[in-house]
């Protein structure tokens, strides 16, 4: 089983230790193959890098997608997550999307601690959107970016933890999604210092994509586009 892991960040090296954490995790007979976006920003922290990444997303499925068995959408936040799952013949998964819905079997609501201010609206917007504004107690941000997190996550975990204990004792939630791709593997670092579950946004994508690639994927259509990489324009036709 081949499995694209894909992150429409530019940062290769973020990349490399999604591909090695989800190796690790792979069972005998299961590859996971990396692709990094050809443009947009090092790190998502905006409006606008989302939008990018959304388009960077399709691009890098385009150009890495043949072959594969499924998808992870391996960017906190999904973005092109359901246009992918709208041109992609396999299933796609992303990282918020499978987090969320693992953490809504575990406990009746449920909180998300991350990098960077401008994610709280973000990823309040993108839980309602998916019908869970109910279930979302909360987006507790911490003043570092994903991007700083990955380049000092030891120095990251007492910010987070605090934010974490916040989300369960404030907030009111049963179970707490540390999300983003910087924040891969900080999870465990937590135990015994937040009074409830956390989530690694990633260890969890990771799970749910070796799931989905044993699903049919659906049937798709195609449409006629100008402007287009070559890649991209032949798998949208």
């Amino acid at each position: 089983m081949r499995i694209l892991l894909l992150n429409a960040n530019t940062t290769e090296a973020i990349t490399g230790t999604l591909v090695a954490m989800a190796q690790s995790m792979a069972p005998p007979g299961t590859r996971f193959v990396g692709a990094t976006g050809r443009f947009g920003a090092r790190y998502i922290a905006s409006r606008a890098a989302s939008a990018i990444a959304a388009h960077a997303a399709l691009d890098a499925y385009a150009a890495h997608g043949a072959g594969c068995d499924a998808v992870l959408l391996a960017c906190f936040g999904d973005p092109g997550l359901d246009a992918l799952r709208e041109v992609a013949p396999v299933p796609v998964v992303g990282l918020a999307d499978a987090s969320a819905e693992a953490a809504c079997r575990i406990g009746r609501r449920f909180g998300v601690v991350t990098g960077g201010a401008a994610w709280g609206p973000m990823l309040t917007e993108f839980f309602a959107g998916r019908g869970l504004a109910a279930r979302l107690a909360g987006v507790r941000t911490v003043a570092p970016s994903g991007g700083d997190i990955a380049r000092d996550p030891e120095g990251a975990v007492a910010l987070l933890a605090e934010a974490c204990r916040a989300s369960v004792e404030v907030d009111g939630a049963d179970v707490v999604v540390l999300g983003g791709a910087g924040l891969a593997g900080l999870a465990p670092k937590l135990e015994g210092r937040v009074p409830a579950p956390v989530l690694c946004s990633v260890a969890t994508g990771i799970r749910a994509v070796m799931d989905a690639a044993r699903v049919p994927p659906p049937a798709r259509a195609g449409m006629e586009t100008v402007g287009l990489s070559p890649e991209l324009a032949a798998l949208l036709a």
